[in-house]
């Protein structure tokens, strides 16, 4: 049992999967897309980061809900309600996603290197990749959950930017909440694209098998067999994913909001990666600002890896029943770090195919996008089964946004294909 009530603990203490897993949301993939949306509209889709702060809140709460309340990880918990052979197409295809997503990420922060030290990019991308790696395999969770909040304070870089240059802070709020709405084909696709790269499906798995992971390293049971857990755990769940998507959504503000003023302004409106945000900053904003984006890219990058790679190890770990876990040693969870092995090994080995890694980013958007609708609806079933939650089922405005969260992603994926 906790030894102590959350309010004794200190804040950063009881921080936990709701923060690193929205950090983890703003990759470089993510800061690409944000990037490209401040360069080429300005402060005319600042609202899209507004709007997507409630939504991704909603289905990440719901979530760490299903984890806490059932001891279970989300994969599992799907397998109660989708067929299993269902539910292991949606887990090989999010395996795809997930791997295609490192191999974009691990280029992306090869090139912030070499723009920063003039070499080395692929043996930056080779050492970031075999770094996370060991970390994630021989470092105890307990350990190593304290090693990737202490990386979330690397995206306060992109605060940092904005402070190297001036701001018109009107049109940043009538961008933000008065905006002037554009229904041009290039809006949409980017409005498309803010969805896509904010709610993600390795984020519900990694955030859902995360509270497993505290429950057990506690020595807490699941809240269906401790029900007087539940106001005080299901309270700090609130919070900390609040805390942790509004940080990602600040970041994602920020961004936008650098590239507006700095990019646009000057007329450069076309951002393919993060490593091209980075490079046209330099000469418009200055050597420190281009110096904070550039190592921004790599430090969320560091965060980002072990997200996905984990994710998609305990998804698969999960259905297939083995012994999973990052607080296990590795001799006792062989086929659970085997996953993780094999997609750092896949992700490294997009770096030396003729793949276009913006075209492998944009396949992984839609592969993201296409699972994460029916996972999504597959979420809400389980949050809203009584038979399956108990008096734990999620309240009737967590389901409401819930379900709102679906709908806005379903709208977005059918106009990715439309588009």
């Amino acid at each position: 049992m906790r030894e102590a009530s959350p309010q004794s603990v200190s804040w950063f203490r009881r921080l936990g999967p709701g923060l690193i897993t929205g950090a983890a949301d703003d990759d470089p993939g993510g800061i690409a897309t944000h990037s490209q949306v401040g360069a080429q509209f300005g402060f005319n889709l600042m609202w899209t980061v507004a709007l997507t702060y409630p939504l991704m809140t909603a289905i990440q709460s719901i979530c760490a809900r299903i984890g806490r309340v059932t001891g279970e990880g989300l994969a599992a918990n799907m397998a109660h309600v989708l067929p299993r052979w269902l539910v292991h197409a949606i887990v090989a295809l999010l395996f795809v996603a997930n791997t295609v997503n490192i191999g974009a990420d691990l280029a992306a922060m090869g090139a912030a290197a070499r723009l920063v030290l003039g070499w080395g990019e692929i043996a930056f991308a080779v050492m970031f990749a075999a770094g996370s790696m060991l970390l994630q395999v021989f470092v105890p969770y307990h350990r190593y959950v304290h090693v990737l909040k202490w990386l979330t304070l690397s995206l306060l870089a992109y605060v940092g930017v904005v402070f190297t240059v001036a701001i018109d802070w009107g049109a940043v709020v009538r961008g933000a909440f008065w905006p002037s709405l554009d229904f041009s084909r290039e809006a949409m696709v980017a409005i498309v694209a803010v969805f896509g790269t904010t709610i993600s499906p390795y984020m519900f798995f990694w955030q859902s098998a995360e509270e497993v992971e505290d429950e057990l390293l506690a020595g807490d049971g699941a809240l269906l067999d401790h029900p007087e857990q539940a106001p005080a755990e299901l309270n700090r769940i609130a919070w900390d994913t609040h805390l942790g998507m509004g940080f990602s959504s600040l970041i994602s503000f920020f961004i936008v909001l650098t590239t507006a003023v700095t990019l646009h302004t000057a007329g450069i409106t076309d951002i393919a990666t993060s490593a091209d945000a980075a490079q046209a900053l330099r000469p418009i904003a200055g050597e420190f600002a281009f110096l904070l984006f550039s190592l921004g890219i790599i430090g969320t990058g560091l965060l980002a890896l072990p997200v996905l790679a984990g994710s998609a190890a305990y998804a698969i770990g999960e259905l297939r029943g083995w012994r999973i876990g990052l607080e296990q040693k590795p001799e006792n969870a062989k086929a659970f770090y085997g996953i993780i092995a094999l997609a750092f090994a896949l992700g490294l080995l997009m770096l030396f195919l003729p793949i276009d890694p913006i075209k492998a980013l944009f396949w992984s958007a839609v592969l993201n996008g296409v699972i994460a609708v029916p996972l999504m609806i597959a979420t809400m079933m389980v949050v809203s089964n009584r038979k399956h939650l108990g008096p734990f089922a999620a309240p009737r405005g967590l389901r409401i946004m819930g379900w709102l969260a679906t709908t806005v992603m379903a709208a977005a994926v059918l106009a990715m294909f439309v588009l």
